[in-house]
């Protein structure tokens, strides 16, 4: 006879209560702001308190702020560090001299971390509330995303130039740059590291940033006027920018220095039809002809003097590249890296 098993059966488990698990929330996207300064001191503590103003409505964004002191000869500098001492999202750019907007905007886009850089200036005409709006079109699926001004403050005589201007480089160059865009724009993490391989040294950010590609899209606003101070690009400046653009992206001008040589051509070859003429049909008169030969001599002189000019331009670019100079040089950097680390400039080759 077998031996039953008289064991009271084992009870059976009780069931487990699987605790919820909360969802992880999703990581906030780090906002760089690129923010050159030069000559400042009078609008920068009011650009920043707006700046700041603006970003504590936006709790899901995270943010750090790049100022780069392109060299400033007022107080600007010292306001920069009592700014960073007192908000530990701000880091300071101090270069050694003045380089110039461009090469500030190039610098800025060197050490910006963010999952998008937003380059604006520091002057408050552009308003830093519309720099929200650049964030959400680039959240929606834009890489770049430009300011488009749809009214600016500016003199009539600065507004027609402007208007003049950015139609006569749209038309003339290979690129489709947008029409009243400055370099404030967002661009995605993707396009702001490929930018920093454009190291060119006569910079026209705007139009590189348009020859990319990406999707672009627009943001249409209102320029405000000028905090304090007055503007850093005037008249002599401004043509500069327009020449670096037009040298920078199209050929154009040595085109029309052909199209000029077969008008002068033209003009020559009717000169000695007339020449001919007179010296046959009225030679009586003929030594009158000393004022048509001053005419074409100075229109001549003239046109080889705009020709070479325009090819001086492309040499001196070519020039410029060739010597391999560091586009900027940092004496230090203030801010969330490290207060007062010394930089050598290498960074700006």
């Amino acid at each position: 006879m077998t031996q039953q098993d008289i064991r009271p059966p084992a009870p059976a488990p009780a069931p487990v209560a699987l605790a919820a698990v909360a969802p992880e929330p999703a990581p906030r996207p780090l906002i760089s702001y690129v923010l050159p300064v030069y000559n400042e001191q009078d609008g920068i503590t009011a650009f920043h308190t707006e700046l700041t103003a603006a970003l504590d409505g936006r709790p899901d964004l995270d943010v750090e702020l790049v100022y780069v002191n392109d060299g400033s000869a007022d107080g600007s500098l010292p306001l920069l560090k009592r700014i960073a001492a007192q908000d530990d999202r701000v880091r300071v750019v101090d270069f050694a001299r003045n380089f110039g907007h461009q090469i500030a905007i190039t610098a800025g886009l060197d050490v910006a971390r963010g999952d998008a850089v937003i380059v604006m200036d520091t002057d408050l005409q552009d308003p830093p509330r519309v720099s929200l709006e650049l964030v959400d079109a680039w959240r929606e699926g834009a890489e770049i995303v430009h300011a488009r001004r749809r009214s600016r403050q500016d003199t009539a005589f600065k507004r027609a130039t402007a208007h003049l201007y950015y139609r006569i480089l749209r038309s003339s160059t290979e690129v489709d740059i947008p029409l009243d865009t400055g370099d404030f724009r967002l661009l995605d993490r993707r396009v702001a590291d490929e930018l920093r391989k454009y190291r060119e040294r006569s910079r026209f950010v705007r139009g590189i940033v348009a020859s990319m590609g990406y999707r672009q899209t627009e943001v249409a606003f209102d320029r405000d006027e000028r905090f304090a101070g007055e503007t850093k690009y005037p008249l002599r400046k401004m043509a500069r920018l327009a020449v670096d653009g037009m040298t920078s992206f199209s050929t154009a001008p040595l085109k029309m220095i052909t199209k000029l040589g077969f008008v002068v051509l033209t003009l020559s070859l009717l000169g000695i039809v007339y020449a001919l003429a007179m010296k046959f049909f009225r030679p009586d008169i003929t030594v009158s002809g000393w004022t048509m030969l001053m005419v074409v001599v100075l229109f001549l002189g003239g046109t080889q003097m705009l020709s070479l000019g325009v090819i001086g331009t492309y040499v001196g670019r070519i020039y410029s590249e060739a010597q391999g100079r560091p586009l900027y040089l940092v004496r230090e950097v203030i801010g969330a890296d490290g207060h007062g680390d010394e930089r050598d400039g290498r960074g700006g080759v």
